[in-house]
């Protein structure tokens, strides 16, 4: 049963769906010495920050308020990043439930002074859940694929769901177990 059906069968309204196109967005920055690590690259955790920053501003929109940061996965860093690249983060909602919502980033590069075209640096799957005033969960409006592209990243994202809730029962499995045989983590 899908979220949106047990929604109608519980007597609860329909939230209209929304297009993919409608929350997508571009977050540039240009990278300065200040963003460094110890090796002379950009640090790992301000291209964080900024994948952060994109997928809250699209989960924000698509929900229609405040959404929060529920998880980070599959964050990769494909190239380094150096001082003086133009970092561009892309960020759309790829699925939604009921009260969360999956967004997928894409990290690309370039030269601030060179006309090549952009390299991608790295890719994040990140997990929002739309809160109201008082930070209780809400419900989001479904995400509705536009493109075959779109279409494939909503079946991708429902599966990287199913691992997320695999691994979550998994580990609280085992440690009810542990707890059990008198072991205190």
């Amino acid at each position: 049963m899908t979220d949106q059906a047990s929604a109608a069968e519980s007597g609860t309204p329909e939230i209209p769906g929304k297009p993919t196109s409608a929350s997508r967005t571009t977050l540039s920055h240009i990278m300065t010495h200040n963003d460094t690590n110890l090796l002379g690259t950009v640090h790992g955790g301000v291209i964080m920050k900024l994948v952060d920053d994109a997928a809250g501003a699209v989960a924000g929109r698509h929900s229609g308020g405040p959404a929060v940061t529920a998880s980070m996965d599959e964050m990769a860093f494909l190239e380094p990043v150096r001082v003086g690249d133009l970092v561009h983060v892309k960020a759309q909602v790829n699925w939604t439930g009921r009260t969360s919502m999956e967004v997928g980033v894409r990290v690309l590069a370039e030269r601030w002074n060179e006309s090549a075209p952009p390299t991608q640096v790295g890719s994040a799957y990140l997990v929002f859940a739309a809160v109201d005033a008082d930070g209780r969960p809400r419900r989001v409006p479904p995400v509705l694929p536009e493109t075959e592209q779109d279409k494939r990243r909503y079946q991708e994202a429902q599966i990287r769901r199913t691992h997320r809730l695999a691994r979550r029962r998994a580990i609280m499995e085992l440690r009810e177990k542990r707890a059990a045989e008198g072991f205190d983590d």
